[in-house]
């Protein structure tokens, strides 16, 4: 009886999820217009992605896998009301206003990737890939990137990497065996924009399956001889990792010890890793269970935030919708090319540049050095 209570679990969540299923539309047939005043900003995002490009347009790219990379270019509008930590989006089926919600204005879809990499070379020198989740539809990762640049204040290029996620509860395997699929792009990603005129610095940040694939690409990077894209590689941060522990120890050990700032943002009130474990076996997953020293000797620096707050039941997007951990990231990524530091550097300005931001409540930091505690109760 005991195997059949396991298997209720997650097919009571499938049914659940089926209720509530999202259309996953970006695009309203019609663009309601709005006053340049009600508007904070608009942001170009650029698109690498494994999925089919979608038969009904508002979609843009479906849940389906592709044979080969496509490549785009989204503009979004942010709204004057936006909060912090927070993507203001309409309801299913709404055209959306953009004096309210996020709203995707217009589409460029690349021939190639070379015409990919000129575009993106007219944008800046610095990069900043994203890489989204389980359980993410194609419009939810473009939402995703935008409000984490807009809220970071990147002051480069953001540059999503959409691989085939289901965007269903009940479609847990068929996005870990598309992730597993999308390692090769995403390396090849990375590398092409390594190579992109102008480009100085890419910076990653993963969530949680998005974890595996980047893990893992940097991973081959390494045994390519090429772990720091030509020296160009910058912040790694690695949220909510949908890793096995085990697993993640064995591919930075392949990695070997960062040079560059390399960070893995845990949580152990995090409820959707817990029911990631649950299926693993209760096997421990990086971003909700793991010895953050055991983490630290790899070479990584382990931000604990199971005592900071998030912005959904799950507490599982607490680095992007906790609008003090977003702007602490924030400060970190926008400092000048000249100034950023290696990691053994990192270790020691983690908790000056945590304090500034004056979180009340206590960020657990492990490094390769010593453990500390960055605020007060």
């Amino acid at each position: 009886m005991r195997p059949r209570l396991l298997i209720v679990v997650p097919l009571a969540l499938a049914v659940s999820a089926c209720a509530t299923e999202r259309k996953h539309e970006l695009f309203a047939d019609e663009l309601r217009p709005v006053p340049a005043s009600e508007v904070a900003a608009k942001h170009e995002i650029f698109v690498a992605t494994t999925r089919l490009q979608a038969e009904d347009k508002r979609l843009v790219f479906s849940r389906d896998r592709s044979d080969m990379l496509a490549f785009a270019r989204i503009g979004v509008t942010v709204p004057k009301n936006h909060e912090i930590g927070t993507i203001e989006r309409a309801k299913d089926g709404n055209p959306g206003d953009p004096a309210k919600d996020f709203t995707a204005t217009d589409l460029t879809i690349y021939d190639s990737g070379a015409a990919f990499s000129t575009a993106v070379a007219d944008n800046g020198d610095r990069v900043l890939v994203f890489v989204h989740g389980y359980n993410t539809g194609f419009d939810d990762g473009v939402y995703r990137v935008t409000q984490i640049a807009h809220d970071m204040g990147y002051p480069g290029t953001p540059v999503l990497f959409s691989w085939a996620s289901g965007a269903r509860t009940r479609d847990y395997v068929y996005d870990k065996d598309s992730s597993t699929a999308a390692r090769d792009d995403l390396e090849a990603t990375l590398v092409t924009l390594s190579r992109t005129r102008g480009v100085k610095s890419i910076d990653i940040i993963a969530h949680s399956m998005g974890n595996w694939v980047a893990v893992e690409a940097l991973r081959q990077l390494a045994i390519a001889g090429n772990r720091d894209l030509g020296g160009k590689l910058g912040y790694v941060i690695l949220a909510s990792p949908d890793i096995d522990v085990d697993i993640f120890k064995k591919q930075m050990i392949r990695y070997g010890k960062p040079d560059r700032p390399f960070v893995v943002l845990l949580s152990a009130d995090d409820k959707a890793l817990g029911f990631s474990s649950r299926i693993a076996g209760k096997k421990a997953r990086v971003g909700d269970d793991a010895n953050a020293d055991e983490l630290a000797a790899l070479g990584v620096v382990v931000v604990d935030l199971s005592q900071t707050q998030s912005g959904d039941k799950l507490n599982h997007a607490k680095f992007a919708d906790n609008p003090v951990l977003v702007q602490l990231l924030g400060q970190r990524l926008r400092m000048p090319e000249s100034l950023r530091p290696t990691q053994e550097q990192a270790n020691e300005r983690v908790n000056r540049l945590a304090s500034s931001v004056g979180q009340a409540t206590s960020i657990v930091v492990t490094t390769p050095l010593r453990i500390f505690t960055v605020g007060s109760e």
